[in-house]
């Protein structure tokens, strides 16, 4: 049965989710990236968006704005999540954000923020833009849009926005990390044989 999360999202929806499950947004996911983490952490700038239960996403979305002065979202892919790694920690804590979805995972700070503020990363997959925005029921606000498109908190309206892959859970298990060891594990073997074969070579 699909999996939809509802905002506010409350601690509870997120406790039975894993890494590896694959979950949909219904509600409000907001734009919020490099800049606007910035200024709330390093320039101490209130959000102009509440965030607390709420979903965002990594995303720089091409948006196009009507002649009523209302906005479309045309594309909407993620950014690389690992970029907002250093403040996503403390980003958490003062938003009381409950799910974050971006490129790629994200790494020991942010899976730590996740297990202390019950929140969830997910990896939305890459090279699905133009899909993403059919999900974009309506574009409700555009907040700080002196930054420009990209880095402009965009307030959307999604119904099961998705599919997104849960890669840090709250009870800070890391998918992308946990997979790197793995992988490793399959690796060394491989080089061994392929270092046998080839150790003539100076």
């Amino acid at each position: 049965m699909k999996k939809i999360l509802q905002t506010p999202i409350r601690d509870e929806d997120l406790e039975d989710l894993n890494v590896g499950d694959v979950v949909y947004l219904t509600g409000h996911l907001v734009t919020c990236r490099d800049v606007a983490h910035r200024r709330l952490i390093e320039q101490k700038r209130e959000l102009p968006v509440d965030l607390e239960g709420g979903a965002i996403f990594h995303a720089g979305p091409i948006v196009r704005k009507l002649d009523d002065g209302k906005f479309e979202m045309v594309s909407i892919g993620p950014t690389t999540s690992m970029r907002m790694e250093k403040f996503e920690r403390e980003f958490i804590k003062q938003t009381g954000v409950k799910l974050i979805v971006g490129k790629g995972g994200m790494g020991p700070e942010t899976a730590a923020g996740c297990q202390e503020g019950k929140a969830v990363h997910a990896i939305f997959p890459g090279g699905c833009a133009v899909l993403a925005a059919t999900k974009v029921e309506e574009i409700e606000r555009a907040e700080w849009q002196d930054l420009g498109m990209p880095e402009t908190l965009w307030v959307n309206r999604v119904r099961e926005f998705g599919p997104l892959i849960i890669s840090i859970d709250t009870k800070g298990n890391n998918l992308i990390e946990q997979n790197k060891a793995r992988f490793n594990e399959k690796k060394a073997p491989v080089m061994e044989r392929i270092f046998s074969q080839v150790k003539f070579i100076r």
